[in-house]
């Protein structure tokens, strides 16, 4: 019935939609396997895509080749640039989307995506000889072999809702579990773990009154998060601002006697920075109030997400609760928030390829990996769909450098240190984010991609001419001269101190407050000058001029930071032997395995010392 597949991926959400497309697109003959058909890519919380250093994630998904960014875009109602107030590094696209459209535009992306297959079943469990993983065994009871197979099993793997003092089998409302692989995995020696996370209540947006509260509209200009040219829409949805209060608090607190968080049903740990309203309130009680976000759900429906209010307290608590907001009075729910709790796999048992250790040919990705959030699912998906396709074909592996995307910082991090919680990705976790900015993703990983086969020819090309572009405005910044009579009074008008003679243009867009489109409108020749080229090369020129002496920083601390880590460690090195390591630190390295000294010296408690003395008997 089935033919022998390159790569199966298990899973439909947002990893198994990115690892399916990746590797199909690369040539493999893939199959996509998901418990229901009619839920592939779906928004399982929050209808929302990007946001803080998760925009950036998304962006850097399309410039390899991924889908999220696409679809994204094809799905928007209300798009916003997070952070435009600091720096560009800081920058962070964030699109609210309509949940079923976003569903849509991804089944139609797959179904029109060659050598893809799909079957639906629940997979549980995997064909293993020899340490090698050979295909999966479906509920059905097909045996279903491939070369590589990626799992990405999202909070579905033993999975038990919970809602007050109710709880039972779930990967998902309304969603059987699936069962048999963890047990399968922790008989070969897999270490597995139980981590929780959680969803608000839905809600009727007909009964709020929105006259009180506080409206927040999208940007006038919809940048999106597609580097080709993609459909935006014409108009947007606004979003609302709310906020809970002491009533609120007070009704919340009546049902922690039968919350499963506090009455310690639920052994998994939650996400620190998505905690639960009743989680908040209990941890920041001297707070008497706390945001709220009301976020429609699509273009044509009434349902409302509540962003802020997660919760797992019993229905009838959440109801009480939610009449006491501002502008919730008259509320009607759709239904409960809830909690969820399944099995995770610690991802030190993962090589940089994100295959496991203990298999060969057995890739994990998303949840299974102890993440949160859809961006940083994706992306794992996406590398392991790439690596898959590779250890398909036996080629090289493929793997993004912490200074070189926001994606290999988030593998690393998750390869080196491990997590005991939701894992979400921040900016302050690059430590070279200046070069890993959400305008750049293109032209730091698109290159890349095309030489492996998955970014098109009309990628590299637009690379190309941004890239040329570029350069040419940077030439037409350093040489064009500006005259005081010229620019002072437009010095004037925006505070900035008038120049006493003749200045480049380039030194000037140095200064703090000149943005490059104002102070060419003032000049007419460099705005002529300028003029066929487009508003996000220009941007990108600007940045660069601007930010020029810190790329510069960055990149020399880059260069510093690569002799470490092209000092590969053999696979086998025996690091029990090394007595002058402690005992911490012999542990670690033998349970790890890193690849480079790079990799040792970020895992959580290897010191200095300790790299040195590895150094030294690597005889270096």
């Amino acid at each position: 019935m089935f033919p022998q597949y390159d790569v199966i991926v298990v899973g439909a959400g947002h990893a198994g939609c990115e690892a399916a497309a990746a590797a199909a697109n690369l040539g493999s003959q893939t199959l996509l396997v998901t418990m229901n058909m009619q839920t592939i890519a779906q928004m399982s919380c929050n209808p929302a895509m990007g946001g803080i250093a998760k925009g950036q994630i998304v962006r850097e998904i399309d410039a390899m080749g991924g889908y999220s960014g696409i679809v994204t875009d094809l799905s928007t109602i209300q798009f916003r640039m997070l952070n435009r107030s600091k720096g560009p590094a800081m920058w962070s696209p964030r699109a609210q989307n309509d949940r079923m459209l976003f569903h849509l535009k991804w089944r139609e992306m797959l179904e029109n995506t060659p050598n893809l297959d799909f079957y639906q079943d629940m997979v549980k469990g995997l064909l293993i000889k020899d340490g090698k993983c050979e295909g999966v065994v479906t509920g059905l009871g097909h045996e279903i072999k491939a070369k590589a197979v990626v799992l990405t099993n999202g909070t579905f793997l033993n999975g038990i809702v919970h809602i007050g003092e109710k709880n039972f089998g779930g990967g998902r409302m309304a969603e059987r579990a699936a069962t048999g692989i963890t047990e399968q995995l922790v008989s070969l020696g897999f270490e597995s773990d139980r981590l929780k996370t959680g969803t608000p209540p839905r809600i009727d947006g007909r009964s709020l009154d929105y006259s009180k509260m506080e409206e927040q509209k999208g940007d006038d200009e919809v940048v999106g998060f597609s580097y080709l040219e993609t459909e935006k829409p014409k108009v947007q949805r606004s979003c609302w601002i709310t906020y809970t209060n002491q009533a609120v608090h007070d009704v919340l607190k009546t049902g922690f006697d039968r919350s499963p968080m506090f009455a310690g049903r639920i052994d998994g740990t939650g996400p620190r920075y998505c905690p639960s309203i009743e989680d908040k309130i209990n941890r920041f009680a001297e707070r008497d109030r706390h945001q709220l976000f009301v976020e429609p759900e699509g273009w044509n429906t009434v349902e409302i997400y509540v962003n802020g209010f997660s919760t797992s307290l019993p229905e009838e608590t959440q109801y009480e609760a939610l009449r006491k907001i501002v502008g919730f009075e008259k509320v009607k729910m759709f239904r409960p928030g809830y909690a969820i709790e399944y099995d995770y796999f610690p991802p030190t048992q993962l090589r940089y390829t994100l295959e496991t250790k203990g298999i060969k040919n057995l890739f994990f990705a998303g949840q299974i990996n102890g993440t949160t959030g859809y961006e940083e699912a994706a992306c794992q998906g996406l590398m392991a769909g790439i690596n898959a396709h590779q250890k398909a074909r036996n080629l090289e592996p493929v793997v993004l450098k912490r200074s070189e995307a926001y994606i290999g910082v988030l593998i690393d991090d998750l390869i080196s240190k491990g997590t005991d919680e939701p894992y979400r990705m921040f900016t302050s976790r690059a430590e070279f984010r200046t070069l890993l900015r959400q305008d750049n993703a293109d032209l730091r990983l698109t290159e890349l991609s095309y030489r492996l086969g998955l970014a098109s020819q009309e990628r590299m090309d637009k690379v190309i001419i941004k890239r040329n572009g570029v350069d040419k405005i940077k030439l037409i910044l350093k040489d064009f001269a500006v005259e005081p009579s010229e620019i002072n009074e437009y010095f004037t008008a925006i505070n900035s101190s008038p120049i006493s003679e003749r200045q480049k243009a380039q030194k000037i867009l140095l200064r703090p407050n000149v943005e490059l489109d104002e102070f060419a409108d003032n000049l007419p020749k460099l705005k002529d000058a300028l003029k066929s080229y487009s508003t996000e090369t220009l941007e990108q020129a600007s940045i660069q001029v601007k930010y020029d002496t810190y790329i510069q920083k960055e990149q020399e601390l880059v260069q510093r930071m690569s002799q470490l880590e092209e000092l590969e460690i053999p696979e086998t090195f025996d690091y029990k032997k090394i007595v002058s390591l402690g005992n911490e630190a012999r542990e670690k390295l033998s349970k790890i395995k890193p690849r480079t000294l790079g990799q040792a010296s970020r895992i959580s408690g290897i010191n200095p010392s300790d790299v040195q003395i590895l150094m030294v008997f690597m005889g270096r």
